[in-house]
């Protein structure tokens, strides 16, 4: 078994399926299907088993596969150590980061990051702050920027802080919010445990939501022709000045913020793209 064979285990547990997964290996059916095969004889197990929808692993497929993504992983950080030791900054910088980040504030940072430094080549995955999270502890990527308070014990710095506002079409008095349609959009369960704790402090029954939609822009694209209200980030609003908004706050006045933060472990700064793009972000910030 040797990395091409731990690509494909990787790729057929993300597809599900034996047709999609040859497509994306640029390889015919039949040929995965023998690889398949191979492997199983190898180990003397069924891996994945076909159903009606496509496949499924098999206990010993499931082990496998995890084999495979930590080699997978050991390999890349391998290749990144031995590119670091031209001495130059150079080599892959492996990114993660949310989804609104990397809608709002990331384009420009990497623009600018990759113009100080071309040889740096960047993988960037994306997704919500607690997959990310999920995937940093599995060392899937070195660097980490989260939206939102997560436990980590190695390096972590505040990037920024951000209001949570109330946003709508026409000016709206809290107190009459209960009775308005409110539009909620998917986000991470940290800022979705954090909304509904301010509405319960002062509203003591629940918000009229009419519809729930999958992004935040989807969101206030809504809001914007009139369909109701919502609670939107500072970031999601900021080229959107016809929307009212409102700055939110506890009962004791507090704000409520969203923070941003930059997670890496220490051994990631022995890589030269890795420590660059911190400090690069530390300037950019004023860390």
């Amino acid at each position: 078994m040797d990395d091409k064979d731990w690509t494909i285990i990787k790729i057929i547990s993300e597809e599900k399926s034996i047709t999609k997964a040859a497509v994306r290996l640029y390889m015919s059916q039949p040929a995965l299907s023998y690889r398949l095969k191979n492997l199983e004889k190898e180990f003397g197990a069924k891996i994945v088993l076909r159903n009606t929808t496509g496949v499924v692993f098999t206990q010993q497929g499931e082990y496998l596969l995890d084999y495979a993504l930590k080699m997978l992983t050991q390999l890349t950080i391998a290749k990144e150590r031995i590119q670091n030791m031209e001495n130059t900054i150079q080599g892959t910088l492996r990114i993660g980061t949310s989804s609104i980040f990397a809608h709002y504030e990331l384009p420009g940072i990497l623009k600018g990051f990759l113009e100080r430094y071309p040889k740096v080549d960047i993988s960037l995955k994306t997704g919500l702050s607690s997959q990310i999270n999920k995937m940093l502890q599995k060392e899937e990527f070195a660097v980490a920027i989260l939206r939102g308070d997560y436990f980590w014990p190695e390096e972590k710095h505040l990037l920024q802080e951000e209001h949570i506002c109330l946003a709508s079409s026409n000016v709206i008095a809290l107190q009459d919010l209960p009775d308005r349609p409110r539009i909620n959009y998917r986000t991470d369960s940290s800022l979705q445990v954090m909304l509904e704790d301010w509405w319960r402090e002062r509203f003591p029954c629940p918000p009229k939501i009419t519809m729930e939609v999958d992004s935040m822009d989807t969101c206030r694209q809504m809001v914007f022709h009139g369909l109701g209200w919502a609670i939107l980030p500072f970031s999601g609003l900021k080229q959107h000045d016809s929307l009212n908004t409102q700055e939110l706050y506890w009962c004791d006045g507090k704000p409520l913020l969203r923070r941003t933060w930059l997670l890496y472990r220490n051994s990631s700064l022995e890589l030269s793209a890795v420590h660059a793009f911190i400090n690069y972000l530390k300037d950019y910030y004023g860390i």
